[in-house]
């Protein structure tokens, strides 16, 4: 990676990042607890987010699988008919957690006014495909079926996610698109973890140790497919042969991401098949920068940019 095109915004705040990506296969335990407090150091640093209420439930598990955690995120004094989104983590199949996510989820729903429902999934090596996907299916199968009790418009669910989030939603609009039992109607795929080939010039180009590179992804595709492996398009998405009839998709990806040629040829793919698309890469940006480093000025253009094409797909007027 050529650390001269970072973006300025944010290139002195990374510089100055510890070296970690490698050492999070050492003891993956650890570095989910690690993960989790450097999330809570980013919020502890941020405004609180106090017009957003939040419920939790437990919700029916696909057949023969547990139950799944979800967390239900509405603004306050809002009124029925909600649209929703079905938010999934990311952290390469291997970290990252619903509570992880909790302030990120609060600043989107104040910032679009939609309802969120974010999933507890299992998480890889320990729960390898396809018990993340199914867990993430029986969050969304909830989500429709009890729509009208929870005073959302289940005409106007979305579908969305980050990194290994985002590779889970489009396997996810593809699941739902196959097994016919209910619609999506956006896909928001955030720099999504999609590809296990590792082939593609920015897979090989991202060796950097602050950020997710080669070996993080190579690593994490080996723990989310297991042992045994698995040809399933579900389990990555760039393998399935047919993309129509899938949701539209907004796809934004930074330019020293190591997902942003998978995800350019995704967009390509999805656009060639029908699927209206909204692809755009930000330049300097790297992998999920808006978040991990949200004081940054790129950084609020790019989540707004987020939160706008929710908004145009949620049919939400401001």
């Amino acid at each position: 990676m050529n650390l001269q095109q970072l973006h300025p915004d944010f290139a002195e705040e990374f510089l100055a990042t510890p070296v970690y990506a490698d050492r999070i296969w050492q003891d993956i335990p650890a570095t989910r607890a690690f993960d989790e407090l450097m999330r809570e150091k980013i919020a502890a640093e941020l405004a609180p987010v106090e017009s957003v209420i939040t419920s939790d439930h437990l919700v029916p598990g696909s057949a023969g699988e547990p139950d799944v955690s979800v967390r239900l995120y509405a603004p306050a004094n809002h009124s029925a008919g909600l649209p929703a989104l079905l938010w999934i983590h990311g952290g390469g199949y291997v970290m990252g957690s619903m509570l992880g996510d909790d302030y990120m989820v609060k600043k989107m729903v104040e910032a679009v006014g939609c309802a969120v429902v974010s999933v507890d999934y299992r998480l890889a090596p320990e729960h390898p495909f396809p018990a993340p996907l199914e867990d993430c299916y029986a969050a969304l199968n909830w989500l429709f079926s009890q729509g009208q009790t929870l005073q959302l418009d289940s005409t106007r669910i979305a579908i969305g996610g980050i990194s290994a989030g985002g590779g889970l939603a489009a396997a996810l609009a593809l699941l739902a698109r196959d097994r016919g039992e209910f619609a999506p109607v956006f896909q928001m795929l955030l720099c999504p973890m999609i590809d296990d080939n590792n082939s593609t010039p920015s897979s090989h180009r991202i060796t950097d140790q602050r950020t997710w590179n080669r070996h993080c992804n190579i690593k994490g595709w080996a723990a989310y497919l297991g042992q045994q492996g698995t040809d399933s398009p579900y389990a990555a998405a760039a393998r399935a042969t047919d993309l129509s009839g899938l949701p539209p998709a907004y796809i934004p990806v930074g330019s020293l991401d190591l997902f942003v040629d998978e995800n350019a040829h995704y967009a390509q793919r999805l656009e060639a098949a029908g699927v209206p698309v909204e692809f755009s890469v930000y330049p300097g940006g790297v992998h999920a920068f808006e978040f991990i480093y949200p004081l940054a000025d790129v950084s609020a253009r790019a989540r707004d940019s987020h939160y706008r094409a929710l908004k145009r797909a949620l049919n939400i007027i401001a």
